[in-house]
């Protein structure tokens, strides 16, 4: 390869990834990067380590292995902690790069130098398109219509499935809250990258993101979720000035926690309840510790 043909993702970009039982979808994930792209996964003790560690026995890709489960932001920021590349790509497990959308998303970068972080275009596995236009951080008239944006734009938040930011932004703004566990910690980091500058969508550069499976409902998972997303939805609004979250959130989720499909349904029950729980534990300013998996 010529110097001139050399990929603008060369020696620029280092891609960081969670991995928590992952194995099954990681390979994949590994297989669309384009070779000798520097990438660290951060393994929140998986019961998979064995087979995790095959997969990363390949050029550029490094393994750090947390002996427990911090959480999806603080792991974030461990694989993050050294890097010293222009750029960060937080990548999840189940997501896949086109061949040229690490091109794309720094031709981006290098375009629009007042951005600090980008967006591509997600699809599902169907071909179809997704796109996240708005967050409960933000008021409403800060949210975008709804479907994919047909050019390049300003984005007023970002979803955390595929984060491409300039690592320099992200260290001045101290990464991910580490009191987050899981939830809400992409919205957290995007408001707080909007102090320093635009975010916005790289329509050019593609991912498909598989998202979640079609197990069936394990109601220690739903609850484990449950309590998180509700803990962290009141941590980050109270964090964020967003006033009467608490009460808003309560209305909503009462009605749900009494209703029939509650007590029919131990999925269900684990959800609403536990929901019910993380929300009143971060009210009274409880440590985001719900039970861990």
């Amino acid at each position: 390869m010529h110097e001139d043909q050399v990929p603008l993702s060369q020696h620029r970009v280092t891609v960081v990834t969670v991995a928590y039982n992952s194995s099954g979808v990681l390979g994949a994930m590994l297989d669309s990067l384009p070779d000798g792209t520097p990438c660290v996964i951060v393994d929140n003790a998986s019961r998979d380590r064995a087979a995790l560690r095959a997969l990363a026995d390949r050029p550029g890709v490094s393994l750090i292995e947390n002996p427990a489960n911090e959480g999806f932001g603080p792991a974030c920021n461990r694989g993050a902690a050294g890097v010293t590349s222009e750029f960060l790509l937080f990548l999840n497990p189940d997501a896949r790069l086109a061949p040229d959308t690490l091109d794309q998303l720094i031709a981006a970068a290098d375009a629009h130098p007042e951005a600090v972080a980008f967006n591509p275009r997600f699809q599902d596995d169907a071909g179809q398109g997704a796109f996240k236009r708005s967050c409960h951080l933000l008021p409403r008239s800060q949210w975008m219509p709804k479907g994919t944006p047909a050019a390049d734009c300003a984005l007023p938040v970002l979803s955390g499935a595929a984060y491409f930011v300039r690592r320099a932004a992200f260290e001045a703004v101290g990464g991910f809250d580490p009191a987050i566990f899981l939830f809400f910690e992409d919205d957290d980091l995007s408001l707080r990258l909007r102090g320093l500058g635009t975010l916005r969508l790289a329509r050019a550069a593609l991912v498909t993101h598989t998202g979640g499976g079609g197990s069936a409902p394990d109601p220690r998972i739903e609850g484990f979720k449950a309590w998180h997303f509700g803990w962290s939805r009141i941590y980050a609004s109270r964090k964020h000035g967003r006033t009467g979250a608490y009460v808003k959130t309560l209305v909503r989720a009462i009605p749900r926690a009494l209703s029939p499909r509650t007590w029919v349904s131990a999925p269900a029950r684990a959800e609403r309840w536990g929901y019910l729980r993380g929300i009143t534990q971060a009210q009274l300013n409880r440590p985001n510790i719900g039970a861990r998996l």
